[in-house]
């Protein structure tokens, strides 16, 4: 008599079973689910009901929460390649992840979308159990995965250059495509980090040649950084992972110039983070709101300890604090950088870790418009312990993802665009960039856009219940009969 051996702890039947396997179940059960869910919204000739930009993670999930509340006019446009949507191929340089990788992500609530799953079907248990973090790029390979058995139909090589408003409308103006124009009601910012804002560009490089710095967002070529010194200014988690490409790549040396005192050590987010700060957060009044994210800013996230590891154990790298670079100015065909405590450095080149911005003016999209989106900064004066120009700039947004007009009137349009991205952390909390709410916020966002879209053709709907005449009764289902002892003396005339 054969035994079958014990399976290994926590193991599933879909261990190296392959992706087919994992997939033909994850469509078994959204059958189970009737999804997508049921097509109710009514067309508009030349009109699309939705149009997401950006094919990304935060695009993907936003596309599967509306088809599964029945919304399926939906477009999705991202300006990149296929494949290379997002950061994850381009200026994302970490190794991994530096969320948990038993983080849900984009799964929306199905235990067969996620990384998990993804990961399982092709490599079984043992593997998965040994597996620390998520390689970034394999988080890209999952994406491509999830786009891939879904079907998603994302639109590639189209940007949206503008957006104006037409008779109740929203008219996209296009770029890359064969299409000029559109028209749609509703428009999602699906954008990421950068959706709201640009990289953030210090003043002190005014005037460098750009031949001598970058961004950490840029392209860079790392293989010329061989053998020059190298400053990183910052120490980010973007800054470390650019140092440790300059590092990798030969560089002579590595020095982070860092204007804290001591380095960041704590995720303060990490800490609280749960579903009741998820659910909770867009609901407190502002003073509150403020106080959490200024005081997340204020301490900084630190780097993972992996990408600071991927630095420090090179003899050549370098971590200087107290350094708040003052100016920068080419010399003799390097770089003289300037201290504000009055000292100096000299450095080949210099990258910039300083970040991204949020402020709606520095996106073209909306125009002269954006002058018209009601900032933080206009509606709330923090106390002087917890002053912050960035969180002033972020948009403060309806509690349905839409931005606000600063003066009623002026521009009732931007009511019908979501600000689906990093720009709407101040207002919502992290729900529309990050791995750990991001299923939440889609679920969020689609309640709301099917409220609006309900709303605005309420007297088509009203009507069509009124049209509505299929009866589930034919007549054949009943007698009627008279009560015994009824002489008809009680029936009115």
């Amino acid at each position: 008599m054969t035994v079958n051996a014990a399976p290994p702890p926590g193991s599933s039947p879909i261990d190296g079973k392959g992706l087919p396997v994992l997939e033909a179940q994850l469509r078994e059960a959204l059958n189970f689910l009737c999804w997508p869910g049921k097509d109710w919204v009514r067309p508009r000739d030349g009109v699309r009901d939705v149009v997401i930009i950006g094919g990304g993670m935060c695009g993907m999930v936003a596309w599967l929460a509306l088809q599964t509340g029945g919304i399926r006019d939906i477009r999705v446009l991202d300006r990149s390649a296929a494949g290379r949507e997002g950061p994850w191929l381009s200026y994302a340089r970490m190794e991994t992840l530096r969320s948990p990788k038993e983080l849900t992500g984009p799964a929306y609530g199905h235990g067969g979308l996620t990384f998990q799953a993804w990961y399982r079907a092709q490599f079984g248990t043992e593997s998965w159990q040994a597996l620390d973090k998520i390689p970034r790029p394999m988080w890209m390979d999952y994406l491509q995965w999830y786009r891939r058995v879904l079907d998603i139909p994302i639109e590639n090589g189209i940007s949206v250059d503008r957006v104006e408003p037409e008779n109740g409308l929203l008219r996209l103006h296009l770029s890359g495509g064969a299409e000029r124009s559109i028209l749609c009601r509703k428009l999602i910012f699906a954008t990421g980090r950068d959706g709201t804002g640009l990289p953030n560009i210090p003043g002190f490089v005014k005037g460098l040649d750009r031949r001598f710095w970058a961004h950490s967002a840029d392209e860079i070529d790392f293989a010329a950084l061989n053998g020059k010194r190298v400053a990183v200014i910052g120490v980010g988690a973007s800054a470390v992972d650019n140092a440790a490409e300059a590092l990798e790549h030969g560089a002579a040396e590595v020095r982070h110039l860092i204007r804290r005192r001591q380095m960041p050590r704590i995720n303060k987010m990490m800490g609280i983070g749960s579903f009741g700060f998820t659910a909770g957060y867009a609901g407190l009044p502002d003073e509150w709101r403020w106080r959490f994210m200024q005081y997340s800013f204020a301490t900084q996230t630190p780097p993972p300890h992996g990408s600071t590891m991927r630095v420090s154990r090179h003899p050549n790298a370098f971590f200087h604090f107290g350094k708040a670079v003052a100016s920068t100015a080419e010399k003799n065909g390097a770089v003289h950088i300037g201290f504000a405590d009055g000292s100096a450095h000299e450095a080949d080149f210099v990258i910039l870790g300083t970040g991204f911005t949020v402020d709606p003016m520095s996106r073209t999209e909306f125009g002269p418009a954006a002058g018209d989106i009601l900032l933080w900064e206009d509606v709330y004066t923090s106390p002087e312990d917890e002053a912050s120009r960035d969180l002033g700039r972020f948009p403060y947004l309806n509690a349905d993802f839409t931005f606000r007009e600063k003066r009623p009137g002026t521009a009732p349009w931007l009511s019908d665009v979501y600000c689906f991205n990093y720009g709407a952390t101040a207002s919502l909390g992290k729900v529309s960039g990050d791995i750990p709410g991001i299923s939440e916020g889609a679920a969020w966002l689609a309640r709301a856009v099917a409220a609006a879209l309900y709303a605005e053709d309420v007297a088509g709907h009203w009507q069509a219940m009124l049209d509505y005449d299929k009866p589930e009764l034919d007549g054949s289902e009943w007698v009627p009969s008279e009560l015994p002892g009824d002489t008809g003396k009680g029936k009115v005339a």
